[in-house]
């Protein structure tokens, strides 16, 4: 069982294009690249979308299944959560299984996401059609000491998922959620 911890930031465009301009002069930045991801969430047996995710990300033909699970509710922005993910070979196949013991697709959601690593976390640029984020990804004093140096300080915390914020600026498609560009 693996833990993600991470702050997540609601970034307005000029704070977008300042975060950039600080990684671009930032010599521990390094930039990993760029994806186009598709999301799909699933509802089904034992899955309380209050507390856990079941998940197929899907970018440039591969696919990762993920369960994520929060941990205890703390008032601190940096969020805590259970998380296991496995790489899957057919995305077909692992619906059909899924489909096969009761779960269904609920919530599609596509995001445009940038990564960079620095000094110990991970720290990404997503876009989805419903707003800009950055997140950072590590231990806490690492996420701290990153939004320090990088000037997030001072930018919004996000406290809600992509999931939640997908259910609230989505459209509902048939038996599904979706918010796609």
């Amino acid at each position: 069982m693996g833990t993600e911890i991470e702050k997540k930031y609601q970034l307005s465009e000029a704070e977008r294009e300042r975060l950039l301009a600080r990684l671009s002069e930032e010599p521990a930045a390094v930039f990993r690249g760029e994806e186009r991801e598709e999301n799909v969430l699933f509802s089904g047996p034992n899955i309380n979308h209050q507390t856990s995710v079941l998940r197929l990300r899907i970018v440039d033909g591969r696919a990762i299944l993920t369960y994520k699970e929060r941990l205890p509710h703390s008032a601190s922005a940096i969020r805590r959560q259970r998380e296991d993910e496995t790489e899957v070979s057919s995305v077909p196949d692992m619906i059909a299984i899924l489909e096969g013991i009761g779960y269904r697709p609920s919530l599609v959601y596509e995001k445009r996401r940038r990564t960079w690593s620095m000094a110990g976390v991970e720290l990404v640029i997503d876009e989805l059609p419903f707003g800009l984020f950055a997140e950072i990804e590590g231990e806490e004093q690492l996420i701290i000491a990153a939004e320090m140096l990088l000037g997030l300080q001072h930018v919004r915390a996000e406290m809600e998922t992509y999931p939640e914020l997908t259910a609230k600026y989505g459209a509902k498609i048939g038996g599904m959620i979706e918010s796609r560009f």
